[in-house]
């Protein structure tokens, strides 16, 4: 068992694949891009295969793939593979655009792989390739029903925009009226390639919640997983749920159960603070074992209690873009 010099238990790891994306988001990046990774720093498929192992034996029994964009790496499946074979893996999710994950439905769920986050910030094509500054609007909502009609347990991840995409707000949450889905509205962080600075949000968790009960004045709070990082909801007569991430304003740091490690290696015990070390070169050394384990244990012991906290340690953590962190 891992646990942080907080007394909290570490058992969901959030392992980046890839800084790419095939999606230039204007809040996550500007839109030329992003000075992305070297091929050779990046993380073999093998060698994010093993640390995913060491930390299953460590004790994480979550892992939820994220990027970049997952798919844009084309050995993904391999990976994913690889990581059911660990016996104490109780769960393997993805967070993806749902723009390249078409091809792959089937292969996952023989996987027995179910838990699906979608990225879709509207539901509105205009509004979206706005966003999105692509066009791959209908490739998105086809993959998303596609998803949803074959069972899968699809959350949809939709950040709330300041004078973009609040008015899909209300239409995007009416997917969970008809379809067994979470709709889960995030406030807006300011990881975005240095593109836009910001220290406060008007559409924090409250406003985000008093805009929704505006339309669906009754609804009914879920008892939710103490480490979850959504309050979530349900509507009366409604097929799924809706919930709110407050992760600017950092309500459930007490509660954190997390560890990220990006594409590259480096190991953040929190979104808001710097990395604590990199694993690359200790995964292609000598003992590689002994000694990720060791650097694991190091980092856990020195976690920072809240993102207020872990903010002061890294200056320029805005800088960052999320495909660089990690999602």
């Amino acid at each position: 068992m891992l646990l942080d010099n907080h007394n909290r238990k570490i058992n969901y790891l959030r392992l980046a694949v890839t800084d790419r994306c095939n999606l230039r988001c204007n809040y996550c990046m500007p839109s030329e891009g992003i000075d992305f990774a070297k091929k050779d720093k990046l993380l073999s498929m093998e060698e994010l295969s093993k640390i995913g192992e060491l930390l299953v034996q460590m004790g994480i029994d979550k892992i939820r793939i994220t990027g970049g964009e997952p798919f844009v790496r084309k050995d993904l499946m391999a990976l994913l593979s690889n990581l059911r074979n660990n016996p104490g893996l109780k769960d393997i999710s993805i967070t993806t655009n749902a723009t390249l994950i078409g091809p792959h439905i089937d292969q996952l769920k023989e996987l027995g792989i179910k838990n699906v986050n979608v990225s879709m910030d509207a539901i509105n094509r205009a509004t979206f390739e706005r966003i999105t500054r692509r066009n791959h609007y209908e490739t998105v909502h086809n993959n998303l029903i596609r998803l949803i009609s074959e069972g899968f347990n699809v959350r949809i991840n939709f950040i709330v925009l300041d004078n973009q995409n609040t008015q899909d707000i209300i239409p995007i949450l009416d997917l969970q009226k008809h379809y067994p889905v979470s709709v889960r509205f995030l406030e807006e962080m300011p990881f975005n390639g240095g593109s836009k600075k910001f220290n406060t949000i008007k559409w924090d968790y409250k406003a985000i919640l008093s805009h929704i009960s505006s339309t669906y004045p009754s609804f009914e709070l879920i008892q939710s997983p103490k480490t979850s990082t959504s309050i979530n909801y349900k509507i009366a007569g409604h097929k799924g749920n809706f919930g709110i991430i407050p992760s600017f304003s950092r309500t459930f740091c007490g509660s954190c159960n997390r560890l990220r490690i990006t594409a590259l290696g480096d190991v953040i015990t929190c979104l808001y603070g710097p990395p604590k070390i990199n694993l690359r070169e200790i995964i292609r050394g000598n003992s590689p074992e002994y000694n990720i384990k060791r650097a694991i244990e190091r980092v856990i012991g020195n976690r920072a209690i809240t993102g207020f906290e872990a903010q002061k340690e890294h200056k320029g953590v805005f800088d960052n873009s999320m495909t660089s962190i990690g999602g």
